[in-house]
């Protein structure tokens, strides 16, 4: 049986952070509206690790940088099409310059899990897009025109009302639902967190910053430990169970994340790259950049290699 929250944080940790807003994102809904439609900036409040029980239609409108879905760490880019399924852990990290804003830089739709099964009550067509919200507790990414279409539908939800709002919402979910195969993939094995755990979000979210301020450098599962305020056994532990992932697999996904973009967006040799990810062997860069990508380095940048 996993240890419950008390038993893994220390009685100091849980004091310093009892402050902390619950780790489940607490959506705000309005009784006029079926569901939530937002853009939202970055830096910001709404921009962490979080999960919440409505499903999440989430576009990137602008930037570049890194996501997290589920146990998906992978590089992302303006255009980016995603459905997360109903408390999937998720978090877009943005390349930012040192006081760098990006506005609007998401549309996101969000809805409940009780409201789509009403609809489906009265609305028997609806049976259509239950296997991909079945899908989606894997996160599905969108690509081609379906990415474009959706996206299309998805910044008219937030510019329309009434019955022409509904219009645009059963249309995205439609689009989704009739992607073809080769324009949706799956993103992370099915898997939740534990969701009675109030701390959780802060500390997952302290321990990414902490991984990003260092990915070049020499990053260490100690000083992660002291940061968040736990022995080093108890937080290797705690960030498995909730984050779903080991800390040295997270720092290897984002390192390998981190590469991808360095060869697809510049001209820098794979031996430049490897030492600015925070490597110190090209071997041992290559054979991982392999098993994790199924390619090699020069492979990947070639431009049909995605």
């Amino acid at each position: 049986m996993a240890a419950s929250p008390e038993r893994v944080l220390s009685a100091a940790v849980a004091q310093r952070l009892a402050a902390i807003p619950a780790a489940r994102e607490v959506v705000p809904s309005d009784p006029r509206l079926s569901a939530r439609w937002h853009m939202h900036s970055v830096p910001s409040p709404f921009s962490r690790w979080n999960y919440h029980p409505e499903f999440e239609v989430h576009l990137i409108r602008f930037g570049t940088g890194r996501y997290i879905v589920g146990d998906r760490i992978d590089a992302f880019a303006a255009g980016q099409l995603v459905l997360v399924g109903s408390n999937v852990p998720h978090h877009w990290i943005s390349d930012l310059e040192p006081g760098e804003t990006i506005t609007d830089r998401d549309v996101v739709f969000q809805f409940h899990p009780s409201w789509i099964e009403r609809c489906r009550e009265v609305l028997p067509e609806l049976s259509q897009i239950e296997p991909m919200l079945t899908k989606s507790a894997r996160g599905i990414e969108f690509s081609g025109q379906t990415a474009v279409d959706g996206a299309g539908e998805l910044e008219l939800i937030g510019s329309t009302a009434g019955a022409e709002r509904l219009q645009h919402i059963f249309g995205l979910l439609g689009i989704l639902a009739n992607a073809p195969a080769a324009e949706h993939r799956t993103l992370a094995k099915a898997w939740l967190p534990p969701l009675d755990d109030r701390y959780a979000a802060d500390i997952i979210d302290r321990a990414f910053a902490y991984i990003f301020d260092n990915l070049t450098k020499d990053v260490r599962l100690s000083d992660a430990a002291d940061l968040i305020g736990m022995s080093e056994s108890a937080f290797s532990k705690y960030f498995k169970r909730v984050s779903g992932q080991t800390f040295s697999d997270t720092v290897r996904k984002l390192r390998l994340a981190h590469a991808g973009k360095l060869l697809k967006e510049t001209n820098l040799p794979v031996s430049a790259i490897y030492q600015r990810v925070g490597y110190t062997n090209l071997s041992n860069f290559n054979r991982q950049f392999r098993a994790h990508y199924g390619l090699t380095p020069r492979d990947f940048r070639r431009p049909d290699s995605t």
